[in-house]
């Protein structure tokens, strides 16, 4: 059972990358919620619901027309009260990996790697916010990760994921202090999950400290605390799965 008691009830939510290992938790976690009524889970590929109160429908967050749509779907008559955008790319097959240094650049990887991490994310904001419920706590929380604080970067590498990650969290907090003229109850917040046991980091698994890396509904149980726990001061912040803040 999820936490939202901050929220108020029969919640709108919606999850962008709803296939991934954490869309899928934070899905199933909200499916689990009695507060929750509705929750439109977005992503390339449609699933079938399972579950009478979850609408799937398909997104491309690198198409501002298909988010567009997505907007259009879950709240041309409904209020948003819950935004979770949990899409990334750091690795595909053998076409994009991250760089063991900046001699490896590719500007095509680059460019790539910022429009799914960095522009798909803000753009998905762009539509979403002036939907968010006014009046009331609503939240609109970004996948960021640590790896993209800038003070935090002491080895160097994965130039691309880390620049994606630095750059979306700026603009999560230019998103958030415009949003507070307008709707001052809505938070705009990035969130690190800590090493989750998905797709994303299992090349990676083997540096990982015993004990660091969480499954999958652990680390979404743990970021919905997180949420739950949040209020306007936090707006625009960066933090961590168990709540600590991450400089930028």
């Amino acid at each position: 059972m999820t936490n939202l008691n901050s929220f108020s009830s029969k919640l709108n939510v919606v999850v962008i990358g709803a296939n991934g290992g954490l869309g899928k938790a934070f899905v199933k976690a909200f499916e689990a919620d009695d507060k929750v009524n509705s929750i439109y889970a977005f992503s390339r590929k449609i699933k079938v619901s399972e579950n009478k109160k979850t609408h799937y429908s398909s997104i491309d967050i690198e198409d501002e027309e298909s988010i567009k749509q997505a907007v259009e779907l879950s709240s041309s008559d409904k209020k948003v009260d819950l935004v979770i955008v949990a899409t990334g790319i750091l690795h595909k097959e053998t076409s994009i990996k991250p760089e063991k240094s900046i001699a490896q650049i590719d500007p095509h990887i680059m460019n790539k790697v910022i429009s799914i991490n960095t522009i798909g994310p803000i753009l998905v904001a762009k539509h979403f916010l002036p939907k968010l419920t006014r009046g009331e706590k609503t939240v609109f929380a970004v996948l960021s990760a640590r790896v993209g604080s800038i003070n935090d970067n002491h080895m160097g590498g994965w130039a691309s994921y880390r620049a994606s990650k630095a750059a979306l969290n700026m603009l999560i907090k230019t998103a958030a202090i415009e949003q507070k003229r307008r709707h001052p109850e809505s938070i705009i917040i990035s969130l690190h999950p800590g090493t989750v046991d998905t797709q994303l980091s299992q090349p990676f698994q083997k540096n990982v400290n015993e004990g660091s890396l969480f499954e999958a509904g652990d680390a979404v149980n743990k970021l919905i605390n997180v949420i739950d726990d949040l209020n306007v001061k936090d707006t625009g912040g960066f933090l961590a799965w168990d709540g600590s803040s991450i400089e930028y």
